[in-house]
């Protein structure tokens, strides 16, 4: 089932509050008002900024993703307790958004990688987690994900064992945010996904096919197609319908004019 941001479904008249969560019709939000998902201890909001890039506020932290873009795509968000950096690549990793928006109290986890490319300011905040490592960041247990390709004209882009996508334990709710990866077995044998960011572009990532095929065996109860500049993230909800239909599609506007 598919979620937009700019449709106009009855959310409410489908039940939603049986599912858990709470979405509003795009025309009933507020401009640039986030996805809310129920904790047992407050919510855990989502707003999309770009690409790969994302705002997570939870009951314990504010979180940012993969920042990159520069501080004014930020502006009107809370500052960040927590960065998290998946890999090297320019639109996951940019150094001068960083130092512009890492506050005193900021703490970033990132690949080892990306590690050795900080400044000794931002290193000194910073913890490395590699592939099947684990750390915690206030009440947040964070495991460090495998990404990478594995087909063969793609393994230059993200070689196995370097780069990272996470999963975060929010509350008991747990969140899975994918990185630039193919459809990996380590993906595939996921369980107790509530909310999954699912990348899908050739050549670097995988195809919405791939995609689907993936969200369909780990079956989260909410992906957000993102990082598909160059994709048809509709054609990815038809898939994941077809093969999943419990699995709900939340379309954000990662690539709004």
């Amino acid at each position: 089932m598919l979620f937009t941001r700019r449709n106009a479904l009855q959310l409410g008249a489908l039940g939603v509050a049986s599912w858990g969560t709470t979405f509003m019709p795009f025309t009933a939000r507020a401009q640039g008002a986030a996805d809310e998902y129920p904790t047992s201890a407050g919510k855990i909001a989502i707003s999309p900024i770009s690409h790969a890039s994302f705002v997570m506020a939870t009951p314990d932290l504010v979180i940012y993703n993969d920042p990159v873009g520069g501080k004014a795509l930020y502006d009107g968000h809370p500052a960040p307790g927590l960065i998290l950096v998946t890999h090297e690549h320019g639109d996951h990793f940019e150094l001068d958004t960083l130092t512009a928006i890492v506050g005193a109290d900021t703490k970033l986890v990132v690949n080892p990688a990306v590690l050795e490319k900080l400044p000794e300011e931002l290193k000194a905040k910073a913890t490395a987690v590699a592939n099947g490592e684990k750390t915690t960041v206030g009440s947040i247990e964070i495991e460090a994900i495998p990404a990478y390709n594995t087909t063969e004209d793609r393994k230059k882009y993200h070689p196995q064992g370097r780069d990272n996508g996470y999963v975060l334990t929010i509350d008991g709710r747990r969140v899975y945010i994918a990185g630039d990866t193919e459809d990996i077995p380590d993906m595939r044998a996921l369980k107790d996904i509530h909310i999954a960011f699912v990348p899908m572009n050739l050549p670097y990532t995988m195809d919405e096919t791939q995609a689907s095929s993936a969200v369909a065996e780990f079956k989260p109860a909410f992906v957000y197609p993102y990082h598909y500049k160059g994709s048809d993230p509709k054609v990815f909800a038809e898939k994941v319908a077809a093969a999943a239909g419990d699995v709900k599609v939340v379309m954000g506007p990662w690539y709004a004019a």
